[in-house]
């Protein structure tokens, strides 16, 4: 039997919503929930928005699975890195990010390359720092007075100004350690990853925080709000680690959760015809994909008016797709 589930919520307050892609979608309110078995299902959802201006550039057998430690074969390709942006000139030093540090006690430097260089070092063998957060140790690099790291593309843009102007920055770039690389696609180093980025989007002076899987370009306070939220057990950000864009047909798709479960999702139409709707809808799958990893089978889920959603995954495996029963 396909089991069921249907949506459980918490609420909090809310607050001015923004928009979600070129289109009238308003932004998409996500709160604390679960899937439930039907038997628990509460009656009243409550929700509360992220109140986030949101512009998209380019479109592009649950079976009690839990998320899992290994690398997901889907994700294989998928690049983990994160980077924040400056403009020019405004790229931290290895000393700025180690008074960071010394500020925010979350993490360390565990690696500093000027600990053991001569004083006539080459600027570019200082550009980069080991940090240890949470037990595993990532590369940042593109560091003052050496060379930026290359600037990523920005398919999506969350709680930026509407003028924000992408070109003109300078990137510094958090990559997993070398000894991580190999399993940079595994959850934990993920979550540990952007723990550590929403950290760093808090020093002074960042324009806004690119996370490479999804496209994404977030406002500081976006990425480190949203990110350490969920590191406390709220909702997963899918507009951050992950991106939502209108498909041609009139549906969703998402962009960079298959760097969680190896799958990416997409949204029927009649799903989202009603666009404040489709886009909450849209939050919530994400999140209950996150929690539970890759499905393998179909799953029946009953939605907020006690409607039944299908959850299918793609004969490739690459893709789940959601619509009505």
């Amino acid at each position: 039997m396909v089991p069921a589930y249907s949506i459980a919520f918490s609420g909090a307050k809310r607050v001015q919503p923004g928009q979600v892609g070129p289109g009238p979608y308003p932004c998409a309110e996500v709160c604390d929930f679960a899937f439930r078995p039907k038997q628990k299902r509460l009656s009243s959802p409550v929700s509360t928005c992220l109140g986030f201006p949101v512009h998209t550039l380019v479109s592009t057998t649950h079976g009690g699975q839990q998320i899992s430690g290994g690398v997901h074969p889907n994700a294989a390709g998928t690049l983990t890195a994160a980077s924040l942006l400056f403009l020019p000139g405004r790229r931290p030093s290895a000393a700025e990010v180690r008074a960071a540090a010394q500020r925010d006690g979350g993490f360390t430097i565990s690696l500093d390359p000027a600990d053991d260089a001569p004083a006539n070092a080459d600027p570019e063998a200082l550009r980069w720092l080991e940090l240890l957060a949470n037990g595993l140790t990532f590369d940042l690099e593109g560091l003052r007075p050496g060379e930026a790291e290359p600037v990523p593309p920005a398919g999506h843009l969350y709680g930026l100004p509407a003028d924000f102007a992408p070109g003109m920055l300078e990137a510094v770039t958090l990559r997993p350690g070398p000894h991580l690389r190999a399993g940079g696609t595994m959850v934990p180093v993920v979550r540990g990853m952007a723990w550590l980025m929403a950290r760093l989007a808090q020093m002074p002076f960042v324009q806004a925080v690119a996370w490479h899987p999804a496209r994404t370009w977030c406002s500081p306070r976006h990425f480190s709000d949203s990110v350490i939220r969920w590191a406390d057990g709220g909702p997963f950000p899918g507009l951050g680690l992950t991106a939502l864009a209108p498909t041609p047909e009139g549906g969703l798709q998402s962009e960079g959760l298959s760097l969680f479960t190896g799958q990416e999702l997409r949204i029927e139409p009649h799903l989202v015809s009603d666009r404040a709707a489709g886009a909450r809808l849209a939050l919530r799958m994400l999140h209950w994909l996150v929690e539970n990893g890759q499905l393998t089978g179909q799953v029946t889920l009953a939605g907020p008016g006690g409607e039944a959603l299908v959850l299918d995954p793609s004969t490739s495996g690459r893709f789940v797709s959601a619509s009505r029963a």
